[in-house]
C-alpha cells in the first residue's frame, strides 16, 4: 500500500468512527515567509524557544531581546513565562507562544482546556498542544480527537499546534494524528516536544505535508541546530521551525 492509499485507509476509518471535520475558530494565515538563500533569511520562519524547566526570568528575557534583535517570527516559552515575554516584546508584532499539556501530553482534557484559557489570559497569542500519544498509539481516535477539540474550542481565535511526538509513531500513527488534528480545527501540526527521543526529520515533515495538504502548518521542532538542516526542513514544506539554536542558526 502506497502513502496516498494508507491516507486514504486511515480517513475512511475515522469517517468510520463518526470523527467529523469542525471548522477552525482560530484566524490564522498559513504563510511561508520567502525563500532561503542566506542564513538570515530564516529569521521569519523561526519561534525562538526556551522550554526547559530550569529556565529563568532573566533567560526568557535574553531569549525576547534576541527575537527582537534578529527578527524571529516569535518566542515560546512556558506559561509560567508568558506575561514576561509578552511584556518584553510589547511594541512589537513578535508571537508569544506557549505549550499545554507538555511534554507528555497525557494530562485529562478539562485540565488542559483549563491551562490554555489561563495561557490566553495571559496573552499567549499560539497554542502548541501535545497530543495523547498512548491513545494514538492504541488507535482511540475517538478520544484523542475531543482531547484536541477541546483544547480548540477553549482557545477560540488563538492557534492550536498539535505536537505528534514523531519519534514514538509509526507511519500509519503520524498520518491519522496529523487527519486527526485537522478533523479537531488544529491550525499547525508540529513534529516533536524536543524532550523525547528524536526530534525532526526530512520525511516526517514531507509526510505531514502530505496529509494535512495547504490547509494546516508543519512545524519541525526537535534536534534543529544549525542553518543547513533548519534550511531543509522549509524546503521539504516547514512553514514554521521551532529551536533554541536560533541565533547560531541565522548567524550561519
Amino acid at each position: 500500500m502506497n502513502q496516498q492509499e494508507l491516507i486514504q485507509k486511515i480517513s475512511e476509518e475515522m469517517d468510520e468512527l463518526g470523527i467529523k471535520q469542525i471548522k477552525s475558530p482560530a484566524k490564522v494565515k498559513i504563510e511561508r515567509p520567502g525563500p532561503i538563500n542566506k542564513p538570515s533569511d530564516l529569521a521569519p520562519y523561526i519561534e525562538h524557544t526556551i522550554l526547559k524547566p530550569e529556565a529563568t526570568r532573566d533567560q526568557i528575557v535574553k531569549l525576547c531581546k534576541e527575537a527582537k534583535e534578529f527578527g524571529f517570527k516569535g518566542v515560546c516559552v512556558n506559561p509560567i513565562y508568558i506575561e514576561e515575554a509578552k511584556k518584553q516584546l510589547k511594541g512589537t508584532d513578535l508571537i508569544v507562544n506557549t505549550v499545554i499539556g507538555f511534554p507528555l501530553g497525557a494530562g485529562i482534557s478539562r485540565v488542559k482546556a483549563e491551562e490554555v484559557r489561563e495561557a490566553v489570559k495571559a496573552g499567549a497569542n499560539e497554542l502548541d498542544m501535545v497530543i495523547q500519544v498512548g491513545l494514538l498509539k492504541g488507535k482511540e481516535y475517538k478520544l484523542v480527537y475531543e482531547d484536541i477539540k477541546a483544547v480548540v474550542e477553549a482557545a477560540g481565535p488563538i492557534p492550536v499546534k498539535v505536537i505528534l511526538e514523531t519519534c514514538l509513531l509509526d507511519e500509519s500513527e503520524k498520518i491519522a494524528g496529523c487527519i486527526l488534528a485537522m478533523r479537531a480545527g488544529a491550525s499547525f501540526v508540529k513534529t516533536a516536544t524536543g524532550f523525547s527521543k528524536g526530534g525532526a526529520t526530512i520525511e516526517d515533515i514531507r509526510l505531514m505535508r502530505a496529509v494535512v495538504g495547504g490547509s494546516l502548518g508543519v512545524k519541525a521542532s526537535g534536534g534543529i541546530r544549525d542553518y543547513q538542516t533548519a534550511k531543509a526542513m522549509v524546503e521539504a514544506a516547514a512553514n514554521r521551525i521551532g529551536c533554541s539554536a536560533s541565533v547560531e542558526i541565522v548567524k550561519g
